[in-house]
């Protein structure tokens, strides 16, 4: 199958950013084969064409590079982070398969309708993870909630992570990915450590926990160890080139110097999630002076309550403005980058996904332009505002379609694989199904759960 994109504002998110109007894109055998305007590029016989009528934009797959699926979203309100993870951990005591195959089908079904072509998910049973990413045909990475402490039995082990990584590493086409994942320094013995950072470097994939996500928790950490989070991370070996870090809010200096020194793959910021569990302002600034690549993550719907990177971009943005008393800070163009190419990098994906170039996967979206809210669509001078009214005015709704790999996966707003009217009748029946057994569990205080000492 060949398609043809006429007539459309490209946003390319290239080196050079560049936009081109009136452009024309081409896709051949699941690639970019073509890009440019459309006086430029001739289209190949028997293409399917779709045209944009110049008011409609194209622009790569999101890549969201953290989040947690769920068929929870709006029952662990009004609580911080401490509070709202005894909460959270009921759903896991009781969690079964069928449960993680609905709970990412829904998940996933939300990212894609927003232009989210790829997402790590960090969650469990992640066999049915992917089950679920096969089905609806988009890209994942998938990192199994793994802990080995005393009181953390109701996670993945490494014995079901290293599994994972034998069954479906690589499959789909290499749609599916599977890294080693670890919750954190609280839920893992100092063994676990060492032996998922020589999983990662035996498979050749990335190391994924969190870390430094609300102040509290490094001075809990600090008084446990003796040491902050990042440099009782690298004492176990586990700060290094496959390392990717969630949150990183809390970092001291020395931190920060330790994980640019180790080469780590990244740290994913997670604003939207950091402000709603009232964790703190991601130093995005700091991890670009010290040159350590960021991108975003909607951390899931439990705790965001939405997957939409449109927010994530917009609130992400604001925060750092408020944070610096700069309104210039993380304009919109950077923003872009973050939720895009920024993504891919974390994920060593960045040869194939992430901007819009001939050689590349064809993983993208369209965008309807015409509606009063992302007007107007004109050029003044120099002076685009399109980046702009995108990642201020920019909506989930105002995707139309979306192509992973050259396949559409939605069209005109709707999945091309499933009958979403029915999943989502299974998935409320299901969801019913998890609060019934969740009535049977309990909440742990943090004092006598999240801060037991580790096996040393």
């Amino acid at each position: 199958m060949v398609t043809v994109l006429k007539n459309f504002i490209i946003l390319t998110i290239d080196p050079d950013d560049r936009i081109i109007r009136g452009g024309c894109l081409v896709i051949e055998h699941g690639k970019i084969t073509a890009i440019g305007p459309m006086e430029s590029i001739q289209s190949p016989l028997g293409a399917e064409v779709v045209d944009g009528h110049g008011i409609m934009a194209v622009m790569p797959g999101f890549v969201d590079a953290h989040s947690h699926s769920s068929l929870l979203r709006g029952y662990t309100e009004n609580l911080n982070l401490m509070s709202w993870l005894p909460e959270y951990q009921r759903e896991h005591q009781v969690l079964t398969p069928e449960d993680a195959y609905w709970a990412s089908l829904l998940c996933y079904l939300e990212a894609l309708k927003g232009g989210t072509t790829t997402v790590l998910d960090m969650y469990r049973y992640m066999d049915r993870c992917a089950d679920a990413a096969q089905t609806l045909g988009l890209r994942v990475h998938l990192a199994p909630y793994v802990a080995d402490a005393a009181n953390k039995d109701f996670f993945e082990t490494l014995a079901q992570n290293e599994l994972l990584l034998a069954k479906y590493h690589g499959k789909s086409n290499g749609r599916i990915k599977a890294l080693v994942g670890l919750e954190h320094l609280f839920y893992c013995t100092p063994q676990a450590y060492r032996r998922a950072t020589a999983m990662a470097e035996h498979y050749d994939v990335l190391l994924h926990t969190h870390s430094s996500e609300l102040k509290s928790e490094v001075e809990a950490v600090h008084a446990h160890f003796g040491k902050l989070p990042i440099h009782q991370l690298d004492e176990y070996g586990a700060i290094g080139p496959r390392t990717l870090l969630a949150h990183g809010v809390w970092l001291e200096e020395s931190e920060m110097n330790c994980l640019a020194d180790r080469g780590v793959a990244g740290v994913v910021l997670c604003p939207t999630s950091n402000a709603k569990l009232a964790g703190g302002i991601p130093p995005y600034g700091r991890y670009v002076d010290k040159g350590i690549t960021t991108g975003l993550g909607t951390d899931g719907p439990i705790s965001n309550n939405s997957l939409s990177m449109w927010e994530l971009m917009k609130f992400g943005s604001l925060q750092q403005k408020l944070l610096n008393y700069d309104a210039a800070a993380l304009p919109a163009l950077e923003c872009l980058r973050l939720a895009t190419i920024g993504g891919a990098k974390l994920l060593r994906e960045d040869r194939s996904i992430g901007s819009l170039e001939v050689g590349k996967a064809a993983d993208l979206f369209t965008i309807n332009l015409w509606q009063p809210h992302l007007m107007p669509l004109l050029r003044d001078d120099d002076h685009d505002p399109l980046p702009w009214n995108l990642v201020y005015a920019g909506r989930a709704s105002d995707v139309v379609d979306v192509w992973v790999n050259g396949e559409r996966l939605i069209h005109n707003g709707k999945s091309t694989k499933v009958d979403e009217d029915l999943i989502l009748k299974k998935i409320q029946a299901q969801t019913a199904s998890l609060l019934e057994r969740r009535k049977s569990t309990r909440s742990v205080s943090m004092a006598s759960m999240a801060y037991v000492a580790p096996d040393q």
